[in-house]
C-alpha cells in the first residue's frame, strides 16, 4: 500500500531529535520515503483510525532550522496540520517527568533589547489551533493514551496531562537559579515547560495562513540542576515515547474537527433554508462536520 500520492490529504509531525522520530515513528505503518528537491528526506505513513496520511519531518535542534523545514513541509504537502512532537523541561514543580504538556501558547522569549538598565524583553507569542487544543484537551481528560504505555516511567505513576503555554528559545536550560530561569519567572510566569523549536515552527504555520498547529511535549527533565547524561538515556525515550502516544490519541480524534470549512458552511447553510421553509421552531445540532435537526417538543 503506498502512503502517499499527490492530492492527499496530510498531517505534518515534526520531531527535532533522532529519539523522538523514532518513538513518533514506531506508530506508523505504510511507511514511504518522500524526498524533496532540496535533499530533506520525508517519511509518510499511516496511523491506524486516521483518514489522512502521516507526514513525519527530523528538524534537529532550534527554531531557525526547524522554521525552515516547517516551511518545506508545509509547502510540499499542504496539511491540514502541523504538530510538534518531542520533549521538553519542566519549569513548574507540579510537573512532573513523563507528565505530557500541549501548548496553550507558545513563547518566544529571546526577543528584547539591551541597554543601562539591563535586557528588557520583548516577548512574541503564537496560539494554538483551538480546534487541535479541544482535541487535545478531550484526549487528556479520558486519558486513554497512557494505556498502551510500557516505559519504566508509566510504571511508577501514570503520567498527567498538562494544557499550558510552552517557551521555546535558543537556549537549553538546566537551573532554576541563573538569570534566564529569573527573566521566564517575571516575563513568561505561565509557562510550564521550555524547548526549543516550536516558536519557530509557530512563525512559519502564521506566515501560511495560520496554518493549524499545536505542540505536544513530553516532559524528559525538571530544567533545575539535575539534568545529566546517565538520566537522558532513560528518561528522555520515555519522554519522547509518551509525548507519541499522546499525539497518536490526538490524530483519532481530529477527522470530527479539522473538516474543510467549505464542508461546515454547506451543511450550515442547508440547515438554514432547511429551517426556513419549515413552520416548526427546530434546533441545529452539530456533530463533527455534519448538522442535524431536530424539533422543539
Amino acid at each position: 500500500m503506498t502512503a502517499f500520492s499527490a492530492g492527499d490529504s496530510t498531517i505534518v509531525l515534526l520531531t527535532p531529535l533522532d529519539l523522538e522520530y523514532s518513538a513518533m515513528r514506531s506508530f506508523l505503518t505504510d511507511i514511504d520515503e518522500f524526498p524533496h528537491d532540496r535533499g530533506t528526506l520525508f517519511e509518510v505513513g499511516r496511523l491506524a483510525g486516521v483518514p489522512w496520511s502521516v507526514a513525519l519531518v527530523a528538524a534537529d535542534a532550534g527554531n531557525r532550522t526547524a522554521a525552515v523545514l516547517a516551511e518545506r513541509a508545509i509547502a510540499t504537502f499542504a496539511p491540514l496540520a502541523l504538530v510538534v512532537v518531542g520533549i521538553a523541561g519542566a519549569l513548574k514543580d507540579d510537573i512532573e517527568i513523563g507528565d505530557v504538556v500541549a501548548s496553550s501558547w507558545v513563547y518566544s522569549y529571546g526577543d528584547g533589547k539591551e541597554d543601562d538598565e539591563g535586557f528588557q524583553t520583548r516577548p512574541r507569542a503564537w496560539r494554538s489551533s483551538h480546534r487541535l487544543a479541544e482535541a487535545a484537551r478531550v484526549v487528556g481528560r479520558q486519558g486513554e493514551w497512557t494505556a498502551s504505555l510500557a516505559t519504566a516511567l508509566s510504571a511508577e505513576r501514570t503520567p498527567d496531562f498538562h494544557y499550558k503555554p510552552i517557551a521555546a528559545g535558543e537556549v537549553l536550560l538546566n537551573s532554576r537559579t541563573r538569570s534566564l530561569a529569573k527573566q521566564l519567572g517575571r516575563t513568561h510566569n505561565d509557562a510550564a515547560a521550555i524547548e526549543m523549536e516550536s516558536a519557530g515552527v509557530a512563525d512559519a504555520a502564521h506566515l501560511n495562513d495560520d496554518l493549524p498547529i499545536l505542540t505536544v511535549r513530553g516532559i524528559s527533565d525538571k530544567a533545575d540542576g539535575s539534568k545529566h547524561p546517565n538520566a537522558d538515556r532513560e528518561l528522555q525515550p520515555a519522554a519522547a515515547l509518551h509525548a507519541a502516544s499522546f499525539t497518536a490519541a490526538l490524530l483519532r480524534k481530529l477527522p470530527a474537527l479539522l473538516s474543510p470549512p467549505a464542508e461546515r458552511r454547506s451543511g450550515r447553510m442547508m440547515v438554514q433554508n432547511n429551517l426556513a421553509a419549515s413552520n416548526s421552531t427546530m434546533y441545529v445540532v452539530q456533530h463533527g462536520s455534519q448538522y442535524f435537526t431536530h424539533p422543539d417538543n
